[in-house]
């Protein structure tokens, strides 16, 4: 199969940059499959999974917290306000950050702004235990190939 460029860039890091033979991820108009030669691109990422196809044929999965993905000549690039690799993350923080996103949501029922950053905290709390493997059944994740 053929390789391309690709990378994972957050304002803290670059999490990847190398070749690889696909990247799946989930747009705001649904999921996308990028290969080799594939048309220029961008598209919004919500929070939720992003599997890479590495060079040697193995699949890695990333919790993304939203960005963008841009597919050029050269290479293609996620830019997101988090990224990290599911065996990184740490479902039992995780899992404290979601029921702490669950109690400022019920604090926060009158208080549109409050509540609107408690959701997106109680949504990067649920996908990263989604992609961790430790799924809570309410937010679904690409399988691991």
């Amino acid at each position: 199969m053929n390789l391309f460029h690709f990378m994972i860039v957050t304002p803290d890091k670059t999490l990847f940059d190398g070749d690889v033979q696909e990247v799946i991820a989930r747009t705001t108009e649904g999921d996308v499959g990028i290969l080799a030669g594939h048309i220029r691109y961008a598209a919004i990422l919500p929070s939720g999974a992003l599997t890479v196809k590495l060079e040697n044929g193995d699949s890695r999965q990333a919790a993304i917290a939203g960005g963008v993905i841009k597919v050029s000549d050269t290479r293609t690039v996620v830019m997101s306000t988090a990224a990290e690799w599911a065996e990184d993350i740490d479902p039992d923080w995780a899992e404290r950050s979601r029921q702490d996103a669950l109690a400022k949501i019920e604090a926060a029922k009158d208080e549109p702004d409050r509540l609107e950053r408690a959701n997106l905290k109680l949504q990067r709390a649920l996908n990263r235990l989604a992609v961790s493997g430790h799924n809570t059944g309410t937010l679904g994740s690409h399988k691991k190939k």
